[in-house]
């Protein structure tokens, strides 16, 4: 690959801080990864070159938008089996395969196995810039997305059983008098309720408390009375 030094501006994306954000490479050859070491570097983003995928695994996490490009000489079965090791592993960071061969079929199951993009050798490098520039900006969006959800997540966990219940009745529609009748309580105790949920929620409104009881059921978590 021949390293181009000056890119279009326009693939410059000032959304995503460079220099936070983490590139990894995993390629078995060590001129290969050179030359994409520094090719990323001229892009200010941090990288970090492997040789192999247990040695990309044995890193820690990263807790910064990143992406993989994982340089394979053959786009084959066992290719699509570490790539299919790494998603399980690493979910969270988006994928970028750069293999010499491949045929259709088997590109099209690196897609289905959660590859962000694919290119074929050689490829040229604004080309791989994008690529890199639009992995990381999914990974910034998924950790903005579960930063949000962490923060809702310890918000739930501070709700009392009753609080819950009354979470549970008030986000269906009910109204607090109904929502006594319910629960067998008196309607100033569903309000002395329904405050401490709006306040330990953060919510400003019903539609915000609505809004979060959605991405806790999204995340899984349902609510459901105690």
């Amino acid at each position: 690959m021949i390293l181009q030094h000056a890119f279009d501006q326009q693939l410059r994306s000032p959304s995503i801080p460079c220099k936070t954000s983490m590139v990894f490479v995993i390629d078995q050859d060590i001129s290969l990864r050179n030359s994409l070491e520094s090719l990323i570097d001229c892009e200010t983003w941090q990288t970090e070159a492997f040789a192999s995928v247990e040695e990309f695994l044995a890193r820690s996490r990263p807790l910064v938008p990143s992406c993989l490009i994982l340089v394979l000489s053959n786009l084959d079965l066992d290719g699509i089996k570490l790539q299919k090791q790494i998603a399980r592993e690493r979910p969270e960071i988006p994928i970028i395969i750069v293999s010499s061969h491949g045929d259709i079929p088997t590109i099209v199951q690196a897609v289905k196995a959660g590859a962000v993009d694919f290119l074929m050798r050689p490829c040229r490098n604004d080309v791989l810039i994008l690529a890199i520039r639009q992995g990381l900006q999914r990974s910034a969006t998924a950790l903005e997305h579960e930063m949000e959800l962490r923060d809702i997540r310890h918000r739930y966990a501070l709700l009392t059983p009753r609080e819950r219940q009354v979470m549970q009745l008030v986000v269906s529609g009910l109204l607090n008098k109904q929502v006594g009748g319910e629960l067998g309580i008196s309607e100033i105790t569903v309000k002395a309720h329904r405050g401490q949920v709006m306040q330990k929620m953060r919510a400003n409104s019903l539609a915000d408390l609505v809004r979060t009881a959605s991405k806790i059921r999204r995340d899984g978590q349902a609510i459901h009375l105690a």
